[in-house]
Protein backbone atom coordinates (compact mmCIF):
# COMPACT_ATOMS: atom_id res chain seq x y z
CA UNK A 1 0.00 0.00 0.00
CA UNK A 2 2.94 2.33 0.62
CA UNK A 3 5.16 1.01 -2.16
CA UNK A 4 5.31 4.42 -3.85
CA UNK A 5 7.15 5.96 -0.88
CA UNK A 6 10.83 5.99 0.09
CA UNK A 7 11.81 6.32 3.75
CA UNK A 8 15.27 7.20 5.08
CA UNK A 9 15.55 5.61 8.53
CA UNK A 10 18.09 7.21 10.88
CA UNK A 11 16.49 5.88 14.06
CA UNK A 12 17.82 3.80 16.93
CA UNK A 13 15.79 1.47 19.15
CA UNK A 14 13.38 4.31 19.99
CA UNK A 15 12.24 4.43 16.37
CA UNK A 16 13.03 1.07 14.75
CA UNK A 17 9.39 -0.04 14.83
CA UNK A 18 8.25 3.07 12.92
CA UNK A 19 10.33 2.17 9.87
CA UNK A 20 9.44 -1.50 10.30
CA UNK A 21 5.69 -0.74 10.23
CA UNK A 22 6.06 1.44 7.11
CA UNK A 23 8.15 -1.29 5.48
CA UNK A 24 5.53 -3.92 6.37
CA UNK A 25 3.04 -1.82 4.41
CA UNK A 26 5.34 -1.78 1.39
CA UNK A 27 7.41 1.39 1.70
CA UNK A 28 11.03 1.27 0.58
CA UNK A 29 12.82 1.82 3.88
CA UNK A 30 16.55 2.54 3.71
CA UNK A 31 18.20 2.08 7.11
CA UNK A 32 21.22 4.37 7.38
CA UNK A 33 24.00 3.04 9.62
CA UNK A 34 27.42 4.32 10.48
CA UNK A 35 30.27 2.44 8.77
CA UNK A 36 30.75 -0.75 10.75
CA UNK A 37 27.06 -1.12 11.54
CA UNK A 38 24.40 0.16 13.90
CA UNK A 39 25.12 -0.35 17.64
CA UNK A 40 21.82 -2.27 17.92
CA UNK A 41 23.43 -5.11 15.97
CA UNK A 42 25.33 -5.90 19.18
CA UNK A 43 22.13 -6.40 21.17
CA UNK A 44 21.22 -10.00 21.95
CA UNK A 45 19.87 -12.57 21.88
CA UNK A 46 21.90 -13.90 18.96
CA UNK A 47 21.26 -16.71 16.51
CA UNK A 48 22.54 -19.90 18.15
CA UNK A 49 23.94 -17.66 20.93
CA UNK A 50 26.87 -16.60 18.73
CA UNK A 51 27.61 -12.89 19.37
CA UNK A 52 27.92 -11.39 15.91
CA UNK A 53 26.64 -8.08 14.46
CA UNK A 54 25.09 -10.06 11.59
CA UNK A 55 23.31 -12.54 13.90
CA UNK A 56 21.37 -10.34 16.33
CA UNK A 57 17.80 -11.61 16.62
CA UNK A 58 16.89 -8.21 18.04
CA UNK A 59 18.14 -6.60 14.85
CA UNK A 60 16.35 -9.22 12.73
CA UNK A 61 13.04 -8.50 14.47
CA UNK A 62 12.97 -4.71 14.16
CA UNK A 63 14.74 -4.15 10.86
CA UNK A 64 13.20 -6.73 8.56
CA UNK A 65 11.84 -5.34 5.27
CA UNK A 66 14.52 -2.63 5.29
CA UNK A 67 17.55 -1.98 3.11
CA UNK A 68 20.89 -0.93 4.59
CA UNK A 69 23.45 1.64 3.56
CA UNK A 70 26.41 2.90 5.55
CA UNK A 71 26.84 6.66 5.92
CA UNK A 72 28.47 8.86 8.55
CA UNK A 73 26.46 12.03 9.04
CA UNK A 74 29.19 13.42 11.30
CA UNK A 75 31.30 14.10 8.21
CA UNK A 76 30.75 16.95 5.74
CA UNK A 77 30.72 14.55 2.77
CA UNK A 78 28.25 12.33 4.60
CA UNK A 79 25.87 15.21 5.16
CA UNK A 80 26.04 16.22 1.51
CA UNK A 81 25.27 12.66 0.44
CA UNK A 82 22.33 12.59 2.82
CA UNK A 83 20.95 15.79 1.32
CA UNK A 84 21.11 14.20 -2.12
CA UNK A 85 19.16 11.24 -0.77
CA UNK A 86 16.55 13.56 0.77
CA UNK A 87 15.79 14.93 -2.71
CA UNK A 88 14.65 11.41 -3.70
CA UNK A 89 12.79 10.58 -0.48
CA UNK A 90 9.35 11.09 0.99
CA UNK A 91 10.06 10.54 4.67
CA UNK A 92 12.98 10.86 7.09
CA UNK A 93 12.62 9.00 10.40
CA UNK A 94 15.01 10.00 13.19
CA UNK A 95 15.24 9.49 16.94
CA UNK A 96 18.20 11.66 17.92
CA UNK A 97 18.02 13.96 20.92
CA UNK A 98 16.00 17.11 20.14
CA UNK A 99 18.14 19.63 18.29
CA UNK A 100 20.79 17.15 17.13
CA UNK A 101 19.64 17.18 13.52
CA UNK A 102 19.73 20.99 13.59
CA UNK A 103 23.28 20.85 14.94
CA UNK A 104 24.23 18.68 11.98
CA UNK A 105 22.65 21.17 9.61
CA UNK A 106 20.00 18.60 8.73
CA UNK A 107 17.00 19.86 10.69
CA UNK A 108 13.54 20.04 9.20
CA UNK A 109 13.95 23.68 8.14
CA UNK A 110 16.99 22.71 6.03
CA UNK A 111 15.56 19.49 4.64
CA UNK A 112 12.27 21.16 3.67
CA UNK A 113 14.24 23.70 1.62
CA UNK A 114 15.88 20.81 -0.22
CA UNK A 115 12.60 18.94 -0.63
CA UNK A 116 9.42 20.89 0.28
CA UNK A 117 7.42 17.65 0.28
CA UNK A 118 9.64 15.84 2.77
CA UNK A 119 8.07 14.56 5.98
CA UNK A 120 10.41 14.37 8.95
CA UNK A 121 9.25 12.08 11.75
CA UNK A 122 11.10 12.68 15.01
CA UNK A 123 10.66 10.06 17.75
CA UNK A 124 11.92 10.87 21.24
CA UNK A 125 10.97 10.20 24.83
CA UNK A 126 9.53 13.63 25.62
CA UNK A 127 9.14 15.38 22.27
CA UNK A 128 10.78 18.36 20.59
CA UNK A 129 9.35 20.96 22.96
CA UNK A 130 8.76 21.48 26.68
CA UNK A 131 10.93 21.51 29.83
CA UNK A 132 11.68 17.77 29.60
CA UNK A 133 12.78 17.76 25.95
CA UNK A 134 16.48 17.39 26.81
CA UNK A 135 16.09 14.95 29.69
CA UNK A 136 17.39 11.39 29.47
CA UNK A 137 14.58 9.46 27.77
CA UNK A 138 15.61 5.89 28.52
CA UNK A 139 12.71 3.46 28.46
CA UNK A 140 12.46 3.12 32.25
CA UNK A 141 12.21 6.91 32.67
CA UNK A 142 9.30 7.44 30.28
CA UNK A 143 7.61 4.30 31.62
CA UNK A 144 7.79 5.64 35.18
CA UNK A 145 6.70 9.18 34.30
CA UNK A 146 3.73 7.93 32.28
CA UNK A 147 2.18 6.32 35.36
CA UNK A 148 2.42 2.77 34.01
CA UNK A 149 5.11 1.73 36.48
CA UNK A 150 3.06 2.92 39.44
CA UNK A 151 0.34 0.33 38.75
CA UNK A 152 2.70 -2.50 37.72
CA UNK A 153 3.54 -5.09 40.38
CA UNK A 154 2.23 -6.40 43.68
CA UNK A 155 0.56 -4.02 46.16
CA UNK A 156 3.01 -4.81 48.99
CA UNK A 157 6.14 -4.40 46.87
CA UNK A 158 7.82 -1.53 44.95
CA UNK A 159 6.67 -0.67 41.40
CA UNK A 160 8.04 -2.75 38.55
CA UNK A 161 9.30 -2.03 35.08
CA UNK A 162 8.42 -4.58 32.39
CA UNK A 163 11.07 -7.24 31.80
CA UNK A 164 11.41 -6.07 28.18
CA UNK A 165 11.93 -2.46 27.14
CA UNK A 166 8.79 -1.78 25.17
CA UNK A 167 7.72 1.74 26.12
CA UNK A 168 9.35 3.27 23.07
CA UNK A 169 7.56 0.81 20.81
CA UNK A 170 4.36 2.76 21.41
CA UNK A 171 6.08 6.04 20.58
CA UNK A 172 7.48 4.50 17.40
CA UNK A 173 4.17 3.08 16.21
CA UNK A 174 2.50 6.46 16.90
CA UNK A 175 5.27 7.92 14.75
CA UNK A 176 4.28 5.56 11.94
CA UNK A 177 0.61 6.56 12.25
CA UNK A 178 1.56 10.24 12.26
CA UNK A 179 3.74 9.68 9.19
CA UNK A 180 0.88 8.14 7.24
CA UNK A 181 -1.45 10.98 8.22
CA UNK A 182 1.19 13.48 7.09
CA UNK A 183 1.55 11.63 3.76
CA UNK A 184 -2.21 11.85 3.27
CA UNK A 185 -2.15 15.56 4.12
CA UNK A 186 0.72 16.06 1.66
CA UNK A 187 -1.36 14.39 -1.02
CA UNK A 188 -3.99 17.09 -0.55
CA UNK A 189 -1.78 20.14 0.02
CA UNK A 190 1.53 19.19 -1.60
CA UNK A 191 3.37 20.21 1.57
CA UNK A 192 5.44 18.13 3.94
CA UNK A 193 5.71 18.67 7.69
CA UNK A 194 7.49 17.48 10.82
CA UNK A 195 5.84 14.76 12.91
CA UNK A 196 6.78 15.01 16.59
CA UNK A 197 6.15 11.62 18.26
CA UNK A 198 6.80 11.54 22.03
CA UNK A 199 6.82 8.18 23.80
CA UNK A 200 5.85 9.72 27.13
CA UNK A 201 2.79 11.32 25.58
CA UNK A 202 1.84 8.06 23.85
CA UNK A 203 2.03 6.10 27.11
CA UNK A 204 0.05 8.68 29.08
CA UNK A 205 -2.65 8.60 26.41
CA UNK A 206 -2.76 4.79 26.44
CA UNK A 207 -3.14 4.55 30.22
CA UNK A 208 -5.61 7.40 30.60
CA UNK A 209 -8.77 5.29 30.74
CA UNK A 210 -7.33 2.97 33.39
CA UNK A 211 -5.84 5.55 35.74
CA UNK A 212 -6.72 9.12 34.78
CA UNK A 213 -10.48 8.57 34.46
CA UNK A 214 -10.95 7.13 38.00
CA UNK A 215 -9.07 10.12 39.38
CA UNK A 216 -10.97 12.67 37.29
CA UNK A 217 -14.38 11.19 38.09
CA UNK A 218 -14.03 9.79 41.62
CA UNK A 219 -10.66 11.11 42.89
CA UNK A 220 -9.50 7.49 43.19
CA UNK A 221 -5.80 6.70 42.67
CA UNK A 222 -5.47 3.31 41.00
CA UNK A 223 -2.52 1.50 42.55
CA UNK A 224 -0.66 -1.78 42.13
CA UNK A 225 -2.91 -4.80 42.43
CA UNK A 226 -0.80 -7.66 41.07
CA UNK A 227 -2.90 -10.69 40.19
CA UNK A 228 -5.84 -9.46 42.30
CA UNK A 229 -7.32 -6.53 40.43
CA UNK A 230 -10.99 -6.69 41.50
CA UNK A 231 -11.85 -5.01 44.82
CA UNK A 232 -14.47 -7.06 46.68
CA UNK A 233 -16.60 -5.37 49.34
CA UNK A 234 -17.76 -8.11 51.69
CA UNK A 235 -19.97 -7.89 54.82
CA UNK A 236 -17.06 -7.30 57.11
CA UNK A 237 -14.40 -5.62 54.99
CA UNK A 238 -12.65 -5.45 51.64
CA UNK A 239 -10.14 -7.61 49.82
CA UNK A 240 -8.82 -8.13 46.31
CA UNK A 241 -10.13 -10.92 44.10
CA UNK A 242 -7.79 -12.49 41.52
CA UNK A 243 -8.07 -12.11 37.76
CA UNK A 244 -5.03 -14.32 37.15
CA UNK A 245 -5.10 -17.91 38.36
CA UNK A 246 -2.20 -20.34 38.49
CA UNK A 247 -2.72 -23.66 36.70
CA UNK A 248 -0.54 -26.71 35.98
CA UNK A 249 1.59 -25.08 33.31
CA UNK A 250 1.03 -21.36 33.63
CA UNK A 251 -1.90 -19.04 34.26
CA UNK A 252 -5.39 -18.24 33.03
CA UNK A 253 -7.58 -15.15 33.31
CA UNK A 254 -11.10 -15.52 34.70
CA UNK A 255 -13.24 -13.62 37.17
CA UNK A 256 -16.68 -13.80 38.74
CA UNK A 257 -19.29 -11.07 38.30
CA UNK A 258 -22.53 -10.49 40.18
CA UNK A 259 -25.57 -9.05 38.44
CA UNK A 260 -23.87 -8.58 35.08
CA UNK A 261 -26.58 -10.20 33.03
CA UNK A 262 -27.71 -13.70 32.03
CA UNK A 263 -24.49 -14.47 30.14
CA UNK A 264 -22.28 -14.05 33.21
CA UNK A 265 -24.81 -15.82 35.46
CA UNK A 266 -24.76 -18.88 33.19
CA UNK A 267 -20.99 -18.78 32.94
CA UNK A 268 -20.58 -18.62 36.71
CA UNK A 269 -22.96 -21.52 37.24
CA UNK A 270 -21.22 -23.51 34.52
CA UNK A 271 -17.88 -22.97 36.29
CA UNK A 272 -19.39 -24.18 39.58
CA UNK A 273 -20.72 -27.35 37.92
CA UNK A 274 -17.33 -27.93 36.26
CA UNK A 275 -15.63 -27.67 39.64
CA UNK A 276 -18.15 -30.09 41.16
CA UNK A 277 -17.68 -32.59 38.30
CA UNK A 278 -13.96 -32.47 39.00
CA UNK A 279 -14.57 -33.97 42.43
CA UNK A 280 -14.19 -30.71 44.36
CA UNK A 281 -16.90 -29.56 46.76
CA UNK A 282 -17.59 -25.95 45.69
CA UNK A 283 -18.78 -25.07 49.21
CA UNK A 284 -19.82 -21.43 49.48
CA UNK A 285 -19.27 -20.99 45.74
CA UNK A 286 -21.98 -23.57 45.04
CA UNK A 287 -24.60 -21.73 47.13
CA UNK A 288 -24.41 -18.32 45.47
CA UNK A 289 -27.41 -16.88 43.61
CA UNK A 290 -25.61 -14.75 41.00
CA UNK A 291 -28.77 -12.88 39.96
CA UNK A 292 -29.94 -11.58 43.32
CA UNK A 293 -26.88 -11.56 45.59
CA UNK A 294 -23.64 -9.62 45.74
CA UNK A 295 -20.30 -9.85 47.53
CA UNK A 296 -21.81 -7.84 50.38
CA UNK A 297 -23.92 -10.91 51.26
CA UNK A 298 -20.75 -12.82 52.16
CA UNK A 299 -17.94 -12.45 54.68
CA UNK A 300 -14.24 -12.12 54.01
CA UNK A 301 -13.86 -15.71 55.22
CA UNK A 302 -16.42 -16.79 52.57
CA UNK A 303 -14.55 -14.95 49.83
CA UNK A 304 -11.24 -16.50 50.89
CA UNK A 305 -12.84 -19.93 50.76
CA UNK A 306 -14.10 -19.23 47.23
CA UNK A 307 -10.60 -18.16 46.17
CA UNK A 308 -9.11 -21.34 47.68
CA UNK A 309 -11.72 -23.53 45.92
CA UNK A 310 -11.09 -21.95 42.54
CA UNK A 311 -7.30 -22.07 43.01
CA UNK A 312 -7.45 -25.80 43.78
CA UNK A 313 -9.56 -26.43 40.67
CA UNK A 314 -7.35 -24.49 38.26
CA UNK A 315 -4.19 -26.17 39.54
CA UNK A 316 -5.60 -29.53 38.48
CA UNK A 317 -5.57 -28.57 34.78
CA UNK A 318 -3.28 -27.20 32.07
CA UNK A 319 -4.16 -23.85 30.57
CA UNK A 320 -5.26 -25.36 27.26
CA UNK A 321 -7.44 -27.93 29.06
CA UNK A 322 -9.08 -24.99 30.81
CA UNK A 323 -9.29 -23.04 27.55
CA UNK A 324 -10.98 -25.87 25.65
CA UNK A 325 -13.27 -26.76 28.56
CA UNK A 326 -14.32 -23.14 28.99
CA UNK A 327 -15.16 -22.78 25.29
CA UNK A 328 -17.45 -25.81 25.48
CA UNK A 329 -19.18 -24.42 28.58
CA UNK A 330 -19.28 -20.80 27.35
CA UNK A 331 -17.18 -19.53 30.26
CA UNK A 332 -15.17 -16.32 29.81
CA UNK A 333 -11.66 -17.70 30.37
CA UNK A 334 -8.39 -16.89 28.62
CA UNK A 335 -5.02 -18.65 28.88
CA UNK A 336 -1.78 -16.67 29.11
CA UNK A 337 0.23 -17.99 26.17
CA UNK A 338 4.00 -18.40 26.06
CA UNK A 339 5.94 -17.75 22.82
CA UNK A 340 5.86 -21.51 22.13
CA UNK A 341 2.08 -21.53 22.69
CA UNK A 342 1.69 -18.61 20.29
CA UNK A 343 3.49 -20.48 17.50
CA UNK A 344 1.04 -23.35 17.86
CA UNK A 345 -2.11 -21.33 18.58
CA UNK A 346 -4.76 -22.50 16.09
CA UNK A 347 -6.20 -19.04 15.39
CA UNK A 348 -2.82 -17.68 14.31
CA UNK A 349 -2.03 -20.83 12.35
CA UNK A 350 -5.38 -20.64 10.53
CA UNK A 351 -4.69 -17.01 9.57
CA UNK A 352 -1.21 -17.88 8.20
CA UNK A 353 0.25 -15.36 10.62
CA UNK A 354 3.66 -16.98 11.00
CA UNK A 355 6.03 -16.70 8.05
CA UNK A 356 9.20 -18.66 7.33
CA UNK A 357 11.81 -16.24 5.96
CA UNK A 358 14.95 -17.44 4.22
CA UNK A 359 18.26 -16.20 5.62
CA UNK A 360 20.79 -17.03 2.88
CA UNK A 361 23.69 -15.82 5.03
CA UNK A 362 22.73 -18.36 7.71
CA UNK A 363 21.67 -21.06 5.23
CA UNK A 364 18.41 -21.52 7.09
CA UNK A 365 14.90 -20.14 7.56
CA UNK A 366 13.57 -18.33 10.63
CA UNK A 367 9.91 -18.05 11.61
CA UNK A 368 8.69 -14.46 12.00
CA UNK A 369 5.40 -12.84 13.06
CA UNK A 370 3.39 -11.75 10.05
CA UNK A 371 1.57 -8.49 9.40
CA UNK A 372 -0.29 -6.50 12.02
CA UNK A 373 -3.38 -6.42 9.75
CA UNK A 374 -4.73 -8.50 6.87
CA UNK A 375 -5.62 -6.53 3.75
CA UNK A 376 -7.89 -7.73 0.98
CA UNK A 377 -6.11 -5.70 -1.69
CA UNK A 378 -2.47 -5.72 -0.60
CA UNK A 379 0.09 -7.49 1.53
CA UNK A 380 1.18 -6.44 5.00
CA UNK A 381 4.00 -8.16 6.80
CA UNK A 382 7.50 -9.43 6.46
CA UNK A 383 8.83 -10.12 2.97
CA UNK A 384 12.58 -10.28 3.48
CA UNK A 385 15.11 -10.57 6.27
CA UNK A 386 16.85 -7.63 7.92
CA UNK A 387 19.77 -6.38 5.81
CA UNK A 388 23.45 -7.05 6.30
CA UNK A 389 25.69 -4.07 7.06
CA UNK A 390 25.75 -1.85 3.95
CA UNK A 391 24.11 -4.57 1.89
CA UNK A 392 22.48 -2.05 -0.43
CA UNK A 393 25.31 0.46 -0.82
CA UNK A 394 25.77 -0.31 -4.51
CA UNK A 395 22.04 -0.26 -5.20
CA UNK A 396 21.54 3.13 -3.54
CA UNK A 397 24.79 4.97 -4.26
CA UNK A 398 25.32 3.70 -7.78
CA UNK A 399 21.75 3.00 -8.86
CA UNK A 400 19.92 5.85 -7.15
CA UNK A 401 22.56 8.59 -6.96
CA UNK A 402 24.60 7.58 -10.01
CA UNK A 403 27.93 7.44 -8.20
CA UNK A 404 30.91 5.70 -9.76
CA UNK A 405 32.83 2.81 -8.22
CA UNK A 406 35.86 5.09 -7.88
CA UNK A 407 33.85 7.71 -5.98
CA UNK A 408 32.49 5.05 -3.66
CA UNK A 409 35.96 3.65 -3.02
CA UNK A 410 37.23 7.10 -2.07
CA UNK A 411 34.35 7.59 0.36
CA UNK A 412 34.85 4.14 1.83
CA UNK A 413 38.54 4.79 2.43
CA UNK A 414 37.60 8.03 4.17
CA UNK A 415 35.05 6.14 6.33
CA UNK A 416 32.21 8.29 5.00
CA UNK A 417 30.34 5.21 3.76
Amino acid sequence: MLSCYRVLDLSDDKGFLCGKALGDLGAEVIKIEKPGGDPARKVGPFYHDIPDPEKSLYWFAFNANKKSITLDLETADGRELFKRLVKTADVVVESFAPGHMDELGLGYSVLSEINPEIIMTSITGFGQEGPYRNYNDRDIAVWALSGYMYITGEPDRPPLAPSYRHGHLLGAINGAVGTMIALYHRGITGRGQQVDAATHQALVFAISVETKTPWAVEKVIVDRQGRSRALVTAKDGELRFPFLWECKDGSVVVTLWFGSGPGFDKANNALVEWIRSDGIDPGVLGRIDWRTESWSDYTIADVKEIIETMSRFFKQHTKMELHDGALGRRIQLTPLLTPKDQLEFPQLVARDFWRAIIHPELETTITYPGGFVKLSGADCGIRRQAPLIGEHNDQVYKGLLGMSAADMLTLMQARVI
